[in-house]
């Protein structure tokens, strides 16, 4: 994930001039033997420098002289690193290559002993991301088969929508070849969402072939009149998640770019495929859909429009009382920036935790200051030994010795503390790797830092990143959920010709996502950031199809018949397609919640699955509710409205 802060975060400006300055980087492994002795704990570190791609791997003997007896040395430095004949090594994995390398090292220790950090996350996630998108694929195709079953009266129809799409799918992961790579986050969601998000492209434009055909009319013009009928919804619904999905690349922390662009390219192929393959597909096998029809399976809803109705003052009081209280919860949800704890049911999850029972938290941070004057580097390294929540500080000063010059040594020895223009501290600290306090750390070793060197000072390690991480995407959020709401409103004043329907369609959306956003604050648990900022465009932008459809049948209707009838007639025809279209998305949610082990994938499957759902219920009950009592509203402020008029 560090890799799609930008150029200009300080964390990445840090871990360039590290890379220039020295061989090896930052500690993100740690690995646990369990009931060692000294020596055989320098056996295995042994073993593990071997291993291609591990470096800096530190223990005991690169703190203090482990020929002076132990009892002799500070029992503190002891204890960071062998307690209760536990030994904690820590280490360097070379980025790009953490799955071969994690690998070696767990074949090196065994089941018995552990291995965990940022390193070892990355591996787990980058093993996962393949696999648990082919075991959500496995369960999601047969649940959406079966909901498209049940919304048709042909058993081949759910193979054509899902031919159209997967087709479009498949071009677009092949298509990923032309970028230079692609994250593990949009490897696991973009494929599954894009077809959630476009299959309704492919129902609107069969059912409106079925419709022309039981009208009576010849395959190849009833498919010309259903593309003629259907495409300006399936062009206004492509155009509210191309829009969407297009904000998501602005954001400045590029994995939003990174599945703004997958899922950009992923719409488009959709929607080509829907309007130039699956015409094609179905007049040349349209006689397999007459061959294959059943009566139909789910009854229709007669007077649901009736019943719905019912309840349009209780919901409009019931949304406007809810939707201030969940906008400010949703502003102050807890939220993770990295990807969190690890779950106990994984090996990755369980040494975490068995290393953190011994030795606690550790969390490892480099400190580069200028090269050349001793004594003020020893002040500093003194200075930092005696803050809360350090554990050790690994200098030259305090290492080798202040009083020896650098020059006379041999170079492997100094290469760990001196480049040839920095000086590089590393402090173990105790602290999470995220959160208020290491976050404040950071902050008071920085100013520190500066007290000593000015701005010729650099701080780099996992929470430094995350700290980056935070300011970026904090700032990622206004400007991607201003541009989707911008967008989305245009596309909808375009479709409608009206400058009161877009604010109710993006009110009762927008309320759905607020809602779904706030649950997290309510229920006192913490929240993937990244999660969070891509749900709330990726829920408007995917869930605004519902009260399009819903605004765009009522606005037809209302030129026939007066308000109250023409939105339960509306209700009674549209319900069961919006059911279908919330059913798959909601679904697509759940699963890759329930499928992942990576926090971030889980948390956006989650809050797509509720937001889903609640999209659905807002524009059943509430969006309905507010087209009645506006009605004359929207028809003075809508382009040649037409709306019928009682004779009277």
């Amino acid at each position: 994930m560090a890799d799609y802060l930008p150029d200009d975060a300080p964390s990445t400006a840090a871990m360039e001039v590290m890379e220039g300055e020295f061989e090896t980087g930052v500690e993100n492994a740690r690995v646990m033997l369990y009931d060692v002795t000294v020596q055989q704990a320098l056996d295995y570190k042994e073993q593990l420098e071997v291993i291609d791609g591990v470096s800096e791997v530190t223990w005991l003997d690169d703190a203090v002289d482990i020929k002076t007896p132990l009892e002799m040395v500070d029992q503190n430095i002891i204890e960071t690193y062998y307690l209760d004949k536990n030994a904690l090594l820590s280490l360097h994995i070379r980025e790009g290559d953490e799955v071969a390398i994690t690998n070696a090292i767990y074949e090196l220790i065994g089941e018995d002993n552990a291995l965990a950090g940022g390193a070892v996350d990355t591996a787990v996630s980058q093993q996962m991301a393949g696999s648990e998108s082919a075991y959500a694929a496995l369960l999601l195709v047969p649940i959406i088969i079966i909901i498209l079953i049940l919304s048709t009266n042909s058993w081949m129809e759910p193979v054509f929508f899902l031919t159209a799409i997967g087709v479009s799918v498949l071009i677009n992961l092949g298509t990923n070849i032309f970028l230079s790579e692609v994250s593990f986050v949009t490897q696991s969601v973009a494929p599954i969402l894009q077809l959630a998000v476009s299959l309704d492209y492919a129902i609107f434009l069969l059912h409106s072939f079925s419709d022309f055909r039981n009208r009576g009319e010849e395959p190849t013009n009833a498919m010309r009149l259903a593309m003629k009928r259907s495409f300006p919804a399936i062009a206004a619904s492509a155009s509210t998640t191309f829009f969407g999905f297009m904000a998501l690349t602005f954001m400045n922390f590029e994995i939003g770019s990174d599945l703004g662009v997958n899922l950009v390219k992923g719409i488009v192929l959709s929607f080509i495929s829907v309007m130039v393959f699956l015409p094609a597909l179905t007049i040349t096998f349209y006689k397999w859909i007459d061959k294959t029809e059943h009566k139909p399976i789910v009854p229709i809803f007669k007077n649901i429009g009736r019943r719905v109705l019912k309840f349009r003052i209780p919901s409009i009081i019931l949304v406007f009382i809810i939707v201030v209280p969940a906008f400010l919860a949703q502003n102050n949800t807890d939220f993770i920036y990295g990807t969190g704890e690890q779950p106990d049911n994984m090996r990755v999850g369980k040494d975490e935790r068995a290393i953190e029972e011994v030795y606690g938290k550790s969390t490892p941070l480099v400190l580069l200051v200028p090269k050349g004057d001793i004594a003020k580097e020893e002040e500093l390294v003194q200075e930092l030994e005696n803050v809360e929540n350090v554990s050790s500080v690994l200098a030259y000063v305090n290492t080798v010795s202040a009083a020896i010059p650098p020059e006379y040594l041999e170079e492997s020895m100094i290469s760990q503390f001196y480049s040839d223009n920095f000086a590089r501290i590393i402090l173990n600290t105790k602290t999470d790797s995220e959160g208020e306090e290491a976050f404040a750390f950071i902050d008071k070793v920085k100013d520190m830092a500066e007290n000593y060197y000015g701005n010729d000072s650099y701080v780099l390690g996992e929470s430094v990143t995350l700290y980056d991480m935070k300011q970026t995407v904090e700032a990622d959020n206004l400007v991607v959920n201003i541009l989707t709401i911008v967008a989305i409103a245009l596309v909808l004043l375009v479709t409608f010709r009206s400058i009161s329907m877009p604010i109710i369609l993006l009110l009762t959306i927008q309320a759905a996502v607020w809602i779904n956003l706030s649950v997290p604050y309510f229920m006192d648990t913490s929240l993937v950031y990244v999660g969070y900022l891509i749900v709330s465009t990726v829920q408007l932008a995917a869930t605004v199809d519902y009260a399009i459809l819903l605004s765009e049948a009522y606005k037809e209707n209302r030129k026939e018949m007066p308000a109250m009838k023409a939105i339960k007639k509306t209700i009674n025809e549209k319900i069961f397609s919006i059911l279908i279209s919330a059913s798959i998305l909601s679904s697509v949610g759940f699963i890759l919640a329930w499928t992942s082990t990576n926090p971030i994938v889980s948390s956006i499957g989650l809050l797509l699955g509720r937001g889903a759902l609640l999209a659905f219920i807002l524009v059943v009950f509430f969006l309905p509710a507010m087209l009645v009592i506006f009605d004359k509203l929207i028809k003075v402020t809508t382009w040649k409205a037409n709306f019928y008029k009682e004779k009277g």
